[in-house]
Parts: C-alpha cells; sequence; structure tokens
C-alpha cells in the first residue's frame, strides 16, 4: 500500500531519492514525509528550521523543535496548527515575545488552511509589497479550501493586530468591519485594509498615500483612489504628494511656481486655471505636457493642438 502514496509522503521513497535532490535538500526537509533517519540527520546537519515547518514532521521531533535555542525555530512550531495543548502551553510562556504571540494568534485546535493565511502576513513590516493571493483556492474534491468568512470575522474583532492584519488582507470582509479597521490602532492593519480592500475609505488611501511612499504606485490605480480633497497638502515636503495636490481641480490657486518640475507640470493639468493661463503654460516647454492633458482645454484647442503636432512629426527628416 505504501507504493500507492505519492512519492512525496513515503518516507522510504524520499530517503532513497535524497541523494539525487542534492541543492534541493532544504526544500526536501521542509515539505516531504521524512522517515526517522533523515529526521536525525537535520537535526545533526542543523537544517531544523526546514523541519520545524514541514507539516510531516512527526511529534517527537516537534518536542525537541519546541525547545531549540533558535527563537526562529520555536516560533516556526508555535505557528503550527498540529501542536498539542501542553506544548503549545509551554511555547506561549517562551522568553522571546516573537515565539509567544505565535503561539497565542489562534486558540488550539487550528487548521493548515488558517495557519497559510497567517504565514503570508506575519512578520512582513508596513512596507510589505508582497501580493496577496486568495486564500480559497480551488479544489476538485471540496468547492473552497480555505478559512471560513467568519474566520476571517473573528481575526476582525481580535485583540491581535496579526489577526486583524489577516482580516484587513481580506476583500471579503464585510463593511462594518472594514470601517472598524479603518480607525484601527494598529498601522500595518490600517495600510493593508488601504492596499488589499475595495471598500477601505479614501481618506485611509490618502493617509497611507502620504505616509508610505512604497505603496503609492498601487493606490494610485485603485478606484477609489480620491482625486480631491488634498488642498491641505500643498505645502508638504515631499514633492510627490504636492504634485497630486496641485492637481486638485478645488484647488483654488495651483503651485505654478513651485520649485520643483513635477508639480508644476501637475499644477497644469489643474481645470481650475483660467484659458489664458492655460495657454501660457503650453508655450512653456517645462509645463506644455501637463496643460496639454488640460480637462478644461476646449475641443477645438485639442484638435488645434493636434494638428500641429502632427504638423512637426511630418515635417521631422527621415
Amino acid at each position: 500500500m505504501a507504493r500507492l502514496r505519492p512519492p512525496a509522503l513515503d518516507p522510504e521513497r524520499v530517503e532513497a531519492r535524497l541523494p539525487s535532490f542534492g541543492a534541493r535538500n532544504a526544500f526536501v526537509f521542509a515539505t516531504c514525509a521524512l522517515s526517522p533517519a533523515l529526521v536525525e540527520q537535520c537535526f545533526a546537519d542543523g537544517e531544523v528550521l526546514p523541519l520545524a515547518r514541514n507539516r510531516h514532521t512527526p511529534v517527537y521531533a516537534l518536542d525537541r523543535l519546541a525547545r531549540h535555542p533558535d527563537a526562529e525555530v520555536r516560533a516556526s512550531v508555535a505557528a503550527r496548527p498540529d501542536v498539542g495543548p501542553e506544548l503549545m502551553a509551554e511555547l506561549r510562556e517562551d522568553p522571546v515575545e516573537y515565539v509567544r504571540m505565535c503561539a497565542r494568534v489562534h486558540p488550539f485546535p487550528r487548521t493548515w488552511a488558517e495557519y497559510d493565511v497567517i504565514d503570508r502576513i506575519i512578520g512582513h513590516g508596513p512596507d510589505c509589497t508582497c501580493p496577496i493571493t486568495e486564500p480559497f483556492t480551488t479544489s476538485h474534491t471540496e468547492p473552497a479550501v480555505g478559512p471560513s468568512p467568519d474566520w476571517f470575522a473573528a481575526c476582525a474583532v481580535s485583540g491581535e493586530p496579526v489577526l486583524r492584519r489577516v482580516a484587513a488582507s481580506w476583500p471579503g470582509l464585510s463593511a462594518q468591519l472594514v470601517e472598524t479597521l479603518a480607525r484601527d490602532d494598529d498601522e500595518e492593519v490600517r495600510i493593508r485594509l488601504a492596499c488589499h480592500h475595495p471598500l477601505a475609505p479614501p481618506p485611509l488611501l490618502l493617509d497611507v498615500f502620504v505616509t508610505r511612499p512604497v505603496h503609492r504606485p498601487h493606490l494610485l490605480a485603485l478606484p477609489a483612489f480620491p482625486r480631491t480633497g488634498w488642498a491641505h497638502l500643498i505645502g508638504h515636503p515631499d514633492p510627490e504628494v504636492r504634485a497630486l495636490a496641485a492637481a486638485d481641480p478645488a484647488l483654488p490657486d495651483p503651485p505654478l511656481e513651485d520649485p520643483d518640475a513635477s508639480v508644476r507640470r501637475a499644477a497644469a493639468t489643474n481645470p481650475s486655471l483660467p484659458p489664458e493661463a492655460i495657454e501660457t503654460l503650453l508655450a512653456d516647454p517645462c509645463t506644455a505636457e501637463g496643460a496639454a492633458a488640460n480637462p478644461a482645454l476646449s475641443v477645438p484647442r485639442l484638435h488645434a493642438l493636434l494638428d500641429h503636432c502632427l504638423n512637426e512629426t511630418a515635417t521631422l527628416p527621415t
């Protein structure tokens, strides 16, 4: 019967093929079912971190790994869904806070689906730009494999910030919980909500844009990103922020004299400018591109600009 199992789940076959894996041994130790001899080899070779994350690692090895001197190894064990309550209680008293947090982020018992979702979020930091994949995966035997909506809702009201970050990263969260998380005390919760939930409020998107430059390209592409309401940021020290404020149509006096060229170009696009100002900007090479994109330009003037560009192109030497 053992031969009917997939090779990766047959410890004897994995052990027999190990020499042929070469540099991929760490991957094998992290994903395959291992024989007792290979488990001991992991300990002897110091390859214990992959072993701590391997969902096929036997219980006796987990007991040893939970008491390993490396806190990262202990944290990996604490995060697993298959650790018994006695060992989990011990890990909740670990001297390192990160290990204790991994042990308490979810009550015992947990599922591997929930573990996988938490693992994508935990420890990444507020400037993480890793893509968040859909936590439900298609299966031929089960219609939806993954944590339930109720589990994400429970995460949203958890006292553990990392679980609220998980909830904020799930686009299926209800509008009521989105409203709550938008005011969360944890900055990373708010950032993840802004970047990953379609109902994230525009003021939150604006706040994250201003405070976290790494997320700006993504935020600018979101349909809910606010295109007005920036006037209070016209004096911001960051020219990228000032440029967005300069294009705000509610701004009464676009900063055409800003020291930064990108801000001046953005100001030239502002439809609040009078026609004579736009004409002046069209004649200036530094602002012509922005002025040509100004929505206040009349249709005849746009056609005249296009004709001018086409004529100039036709006269270029070939």
